[in-house]
C-alpha cells in the first residue's frame, strides 16, 4: 500500500505531466467529467471521466504526443499497439512529421486496424497478442533504423497520460477513489502519481482482467512475471509486460487495491454504460466499470471516479455484448 508521503519517482513523474501539459495542450482535448446516472446511496457520486471523448478515441493520444513532441522530427519511429497506441502515434506522428512504423497483433480489432491504415502508417501483423508484437518491434527497432516508442514504458508517455489526473484535480473538488483499467501500466502510474502527489488520500484502484492480468501479478510477485493470455473484451489492456518496465514500481506505489474482473462482469459494466449512462466504449472502460461496480457498498458516502478509456471497440463484439 502507497505511504502518505509520495516517492521522489512518482513526484518527478506528477512535474513531468505539468510540463508534458503546457507543450500538448493544444492538440488534446481535456475531456468532461460527467455524473453517473445510476441510483447510489445519499452521499455518494460517481464519475465519468471521458477519454472516450479524447481525439483517437481514447487516451493514448496523450502519451503519443507527449513521446513524439520530445523527439527530433526526422528520427524514424516504430511501435507495437493493440490498436489504440497505434492509431494515437499514427495522427501524432503526422502532426510532427515523423516517419512511423505500427507493429498490430494479429487479432487486432478490424476497426482500429482500418484506423491506423487511415493515417497512411505502415502496418506490420505479428503475434498473437500485443506482447508479441511488442517484442517483435523490439527487435526491429535494436537494428538501429528506428526509434522505439513503447505503448508505456516510456516517462514522457506515462506523463502525457498522467494530464488526465491535473484535470481532474481542476474538475472536482475532492476524489476518494479513481478506478483506472490496468495494461501495462502507464494510465495508471501517469494518473497516479499526479494524484497522490496533490491528493495523497485519494485511493487509486486498479482493474485488471482476469484472463489477462500481468501487471497485477507482477505487482503481486514484487517482479515482472508473466501469466496466461486468454481473450478477453478488454483487448486494449491484454499482454504481458516488459522486464525493465519502469511502470511497475510507480504502479506498485501508487496503486492502493487491485480488483480482478470476469469477462461476464466485463459485460455487464458495458451494457450498463450502454443502456443507462447512454455511453458506447471499449472493453477496458468497461473493465474500468466492473472493478467499480464488483464491490460499489465499499464506496457508499464516497466521491468516485472511473476512466472510461477509450471508444475504439469492435462494432460487432460489442453489439453482442450489450445485447445479450
Amino acid at each position: 500500500m502507497p505511504s502518505s508521503k509520495p516517492s521522489c519517482s512518482v513526484l518527478a513523474s506528477a512535474a513531468r505531466s505539468v510540463v508534458a501539459r503546457r507543450r500538448i495542450s493544444d492538440r488534446i482535448v481535456d475531456t468532461p467529467v460527467l455524473k453517473s446516472c445510476l441510483e447510489l446511496p445519499d452521499g455518494t457520486e460517481l464519475h465519468f471521466k471521458t477519454e472516450n471523448f479524447q481525439t483517437t478515441g481514447s487516451f493514448k493520444f496523450r502519451g503519443a504526443m507527449a513521446k513524439l513532441t520530445s523527439l527530433p522530427p526526422e528520427q524514424p519511429l516504430i511501435t507495437a499497439s493493440s490498436g489504440n497506441h497505434g492509431i494515437a502515434c499514427s495522427l501524432a506522428a503526422r502532426i510532427t512529421g515523423h516517419k512511423l512504423t505500427v507493429v498490430l497483433p494479429e487479432n487486432v480489432a478490424r476497426a482500429k486496424l482500418a484506423k491506423v491504415e487511415s493515417f497512411g502508417t505502415e502496418v506490420i501483423l505479428h503475434g498473437a497478442e500485443s506482447g508479441l508484437a511488442e517484442t517483435h518491434a523490439r527487435s526491429l527497432a535494436a537494428s538501429g533504423e528506428y526509434a522505439y516508442v513503447s505503448p508505456y514504458n516510456d516517462a514522457e508517455v506515462i506523463a502525457g497520460q498522467g494530464t488526465i489526473g491535473l484535470e481532474l484535480l481542476e474538475q472536482l473538488p475532492h476524489i476518494d477513489n479513481v478506478f483506472v483499467a490496468m495494461g501495462g501500466g502507464g494510465l495508471i502510474s501517469g494518473i497516479g502519481s499526479v494524484l497522490k502527489a496533490h491528493q495523497p488520500g485519494c485511493r487509486i484502484i486498479g482493474v485488471s482482467a482476469s484472463n489477462s492480468a500481468a501487471l497485477a501479478a507482477s505487482i503481486k510477485a514484487g517482479r515482472v512475471v508473466e501469466t496466461q493470455h486468454l481473450d478477453t473484451l478488454a483487448d486494449g489492456v491484454a499482454g504481458g509486460v516488459d522486464e525493465d518496465a519502469i511502470t511497475l514500481a510507480l504502479a506498485t506505489e501508487v496503486i492502493d487495491r487491485v480488483v480482478h474482473c470476469s469477462e461476464e462482469e466485463i459485460v455487464s459494466a458495458l451494457r450498463t454504460l450502454a443502456w443507462t449512462e447512454k455511453q458506447l466504449v471499449e472493453g477496458a472502460a468497461g473493465l474500468a466499470l466492473a472493478g467499480y461496480l464488483a464491490d460499489q457498498k465499499q464506496y457508499a458516502g464516497q466521491t468516485s471516479v472511473v476512466v472510461l478509456c477509450g471508444a475504439n471497440f469492435d462494432d460487432a463484439k460489442l453489439l453482442q455484448a450489450i445485447a445479450g
